[in-house]
């Protein structure tokens, strides 16, 4: 069992820092709206894997993926909810974006952003059934336990990588905010994000 999630933890961590959406969206978020705005999104990421943790351990993710008629649908509504995310960047001032002075969003916000991003996404479904399996230490034994075993660990060691992002990018903030162009780039790096996500989740 330790050797089992010592190695899934490793694993954990290397995929927490390789580029990808999420840690890209709580880099953009932590630069624009300071640390904790980048911990309250990652704390909405991480909450829905407890969804996909349970779905999973109780087998509920195999009969969905099993239905290429109810996954197109999934699909569907992740897609335009990150093409929707993408709209209202785009429709958004950058440079006021990253200056500080514009509404930001409350930590509730951004919290629920993270929620609905997570359980809108089907690929998550889908790594959470082809990752997790490889590391069952005793498949004789009670999966539904060690499921959310490795769910739990799944999130914590996530959470630590994800927040420790956000927190080294709330901090050279400042220095990035002095740049010209900085809002231009965060404000087109997370639409290319979420577009880019949208379009992957249909090929």
């Amino acid at each position: 069992m330790l050797e089992a999630l010592i190695s899934f933890s490793l694993a954990t961590i290397v995929l927490a820092f390789s580029p990808g959406p999420d840690n890209i969206y709580v880099l953009t978020q932590s630069i624009s709206n300071g640390s904790k705005a980048g911990i309250a999104t990652v704390a909405g990421l991480i909450s829905g894997c407890i969804v996909h943790t349970a779905l999973l351990a109780f087998g509920v993710s195999a009969l969905i993926t099993a239905s290429p008629q109810l996954f197109f649908i999934i699909k569907l509504i992740g897609a335009a909810y990150l093409l929707y995310l993408a709209f209202k960047i785009y429709k958004s001032d950058a440079s006021i974006a990253i200056d500080g002075t514009q509404e930001k969003k409350s930590y509730i916000e951004l919290f629920k952003i993270g929620v609905v991003m997570n359980l809108l996404n089907p690929k998550v479904m889908l790594f959470f059934l082809a990752f997790f399996p490889a590391f069952i230490w005793n498949p004789d034994g009670n999966t539904t336990l060690q499921f959310f075993i490795l769910g739990g660990t799944f999130m914590l060691v996530s959470f630590l990588v994800f927040s420790s992002i956000a927190i080294l990018a709330g901090k050279i903030s400042k220095y990035l905010r002095q740049s010209n162009t900085i809002g231009v780039v965060l404000k087109w790096l997370q639409i290319i994000v979420f577009v880019g996500i949208a379009i992957f989740i249909f090929i």
